[in-house]
């Protein structure tokens, strides 16, 4: 595949003031990332600017599930359902080294909402919205069951449960091998470029988008015949910047979750907790266990969001109703993180009643936004983002950029097919010399690329050799964007992967041109975000 580093980056910057594009993205998270991909494949020429980090915002900081959502069933919410659960299926093909299938228990009690017969309709209901493509249906456990399948779970009470299957993913990876894949495709793609106001024909079109570089403050416009601004819970803030008497469409709430190690909350399979109308799920991964999440209307700035020692307590309470056992308390929380949801207001009493759905329109200055939707069906999203911007192009346009084809994977060195391939080079990588987990997160992460990789830095240790492809691959140019949305350092290492900072940093260092300034004060900014996400701790522990 093309590169996708900092050099890259200067020559896109270059690239997007001298020409005019099909389509100009505002927005580096998952759904910008899947609109760029679309539209490069179909041929259109496209440019991308995001104002911070690729995924800095909301798309790297969910539940890190690929779902149906079981609970918009109870919501009637089945066409959603639908769609996510077939698009569930296509990221297993697109993307397997990021999406991977994991079973859920949902344990009921004598007091909840839903008994057993209820729960069994909603089941297979599930099943078959899904067309029975799960990886495995679900299964009805007795009470003796469900405890030796999760003996940490409270037994006082306990019904049983249902045992189905969803997935769980890298949210941020997924979002940068979306990129790479719009840029293999030619899409011009510039990370740390803010957009700051539009060029308006004369009849009131946008024409171009002025924008400022972050790190220069440089000032540039960029002609595009047309915009799409993929901002997520900062649409109704970009609206207000670009345009006069802009309408609020956004509802956001806030979500939070915690991280734990795998040995500290041992469990077998996801859960899925009922807490106060709400759904907190525990998902353990490779790496840690996550806990949550809330979900509460929030008013603030996105930029600002963090968890609060209200939110820890909440979340831990969730724990304890549900592993009393197990005896958690807050000093075993590894990390939180904390984001945004830009739902649509739809009017809904609760937050937790709000739609989930996504809204596409075109604005009366020619402008497409997009707000709300899943994760999940961002490929599909993606794709009616695009078919609604070629509304406002000329009929010979539409027909030529007519056809979406994004049900090619994501990597080609990433396929259900090579699988057999990356377990002789996992074998291959330990009779190197590699430990055995360190293969494992090599070809687990990247497949066959871990070869290309280990070619190019055949003396790098692991961490290092993560940074070095980060650099060369995501465009990441800065070592907190490195330790929060190239690796799960900070969230799954009881020192957020600070003892690894020095060796991290040499590659920077050296492939970047660091000074010793410059480093010095990264590796500083890297501490301070440590702190500032981590501050409840002095109230909580």
């Amino acid at each position: 595949m093309k590169t996708f580093s900092f050099q890259d980056r200067k020559r896109n910057l270059q690239i997007i003031q001298e020409k005019e594009f099909d389509l100009l993205i505002i927005g580096g998270g998952i759904t910008g990332a899947g609109v760029a991909r679309d539209a490069a494949l179909r041929g259109m020429s496209v440019a991308l600017i995001e104002a911070s980090d690729f995924a800095s915002g909301t798309s790297s900081r969910s539940s890190k599930l690929v779902h149906g959502g079981i609970r918009y069933l109870e919501n009637m919410e089945f066409k959603l359902v639908f769609e996510a659960l077939s698009e569930r299926q296509k990221l297993f093909e697109i993307a397997p080294h990021l999406v991977h299938p994991l079973r859920f228990m949902i344990p009921l009690y004598e007091k909840g909402r839903v008994g057993m017969f209820k729960m069994g309709l909603g089941m297979w209901l599930y099943d078959a919205l899904s067309l029975f493509q799960a990886p495995e249906l679900h299964e009805r456990l007795g009470r003796k069951e469900s405890l030796e399948r999760l003996p940490e779970l409270q037994g006082h009470e306990l019904l049983g449960s249902y045992v189905y299957s969803d997935a769980y993913m890298d949210d941020d990876r997924l979002v940068h091998e979306t990129l790479r894949s719009a840029n293999q495709a030619g899409a011009v793609i510039v990370n740390y470029v803010k957009a700051t106001g539009v060029v308006l024909d004369e009849q009131k079109q946008v024409t171009a988008v002025h924008c400022q570089e972050t790190a220069t403050a440089k000032k540039f416009t960029i002609r595009a015949k047309h915009v799409v601004s993929s901002v997520g819970p900062w649409t109704d803030q970009l609206g207000e910047e670009i345009f006069d008497q802009w309408k609020k469409i956004l509802r956001p709430t806030k979500g939070i979750h915690l991280t734990f190690e795998k040995k500290r909350l041992p469990l077998s399979s996801a859960v899925v907790m009922a807490a106060e109308k709400r759904i907190v799920f525990g998902i353990p991964r490779h790496e840690m266990v996550i806990i949550g999440t809330t979900d509460t209307d929030f008013k603030g700035s996105p930029d600002a969001v963090t968890a609060t020692p209200e939110d820890v307590r909440y979340l831990l309470g969730v724990v304890e109703q549900y592993f009393p056992g197990a005896h958690i308390k807050a000093e075993d929380i590894v990390a939180s993180y904390a984001g945004v949801r830009p739902l649509v207001h739809d009017g809904s009493e609760n937050e937790g009643k709000t739609s989930r759905e996504h809204v596409i329109f075109n604005d009366e200055h020619g402008v497409t936004f997009v707000a709300g939707g899943k994760y999940t069906t961002y490929r599909l999203m993606a794709q009616q983002i695009v078919e609604k911007c070629l509304q406002s192009f000329p009929i010979e346009e539409r027909v030529r950029f007519n056809r979406s084809s994004t049900n090619q994977p994501l990597n080609p060195l990433v396929t259900i097919e090579s699988f057999g391939d990356q377990e002789k080079l996992r074998t291959s990588l330990i009779e190197q010399g590699f430990g055995e987990l360190e293969a494992g997160w090599l070809v687990d992460r990247h497949g066959l690329e871990a070869q290309e990789i280990l070619k190019r830095h055949p003396h790098l240790k692991y961490w290092q050799l993560e940074a070095a492809h980060a650099i060369e691959n995501t465009m990441c140019l800065h070592l907190v964007d490195f330790f929060t949305r190239r690796v799960p350092l900070v969230l799954a290492y009881k020192d957020h992967g600070l003892s690894l900072i020095d060796p991290i940093s040499s590659v920077f260092e050296q492939m970047l041109g660091w000074s010793k300034e410059e480093a010095t004060a990264q590796k500083q900014r890297v501490r301070d975000h440590v702190a500032l996400e981590f501050a409840w701790r002095q109230k909580v522990v």
